[in-house]
């Protein structure tokens, strides 16, 4: 099986602070940001609930992909969770299956 790459989402709370990502392992780095094992930002604003992810099949894309969102405004991040993931739920636990 082919390493898959993620660029995921996670938010504080329904239209809180956001932050994007990129890993190989989503399972294993949400589940860090979620223990406040990464330092910095999504433990200072308590940045735990995964929203919104998608797959890659290259880092490159994947990189590329995340560096894009973090460009576009808030209001079109908004639109690609609501459009997923109405209701806000946190996907970890769908992950984990």
């Amino acid at each position: 099986m082919a390493k898959q790459f993620y660029v995921y989402i996670l938010a504080s709370k329904r239209n809180g602070t956001l932050y994007t990502g990129v890993t190989s392992n989503l399972i294993q780095r949400v589940w860090q940001h979620k223990n406040d094992m990464v330092k910095g930002f999504t433990r200072k604003y308590n940045v735990k609930t995964l929203v919104y992810y998608e797959v890659h099949e290259s880092a490159e894309t994947a990189i590329t992909r995340e560096k894009k969102i973090k460009r576009w405004r808030r209001a079109w991040k908004l639109e690609l969770i609501e459009d997923s993931n109405p209701e806000w739920k946190d996907l970890y636990e769908e992950i984990l299956e």
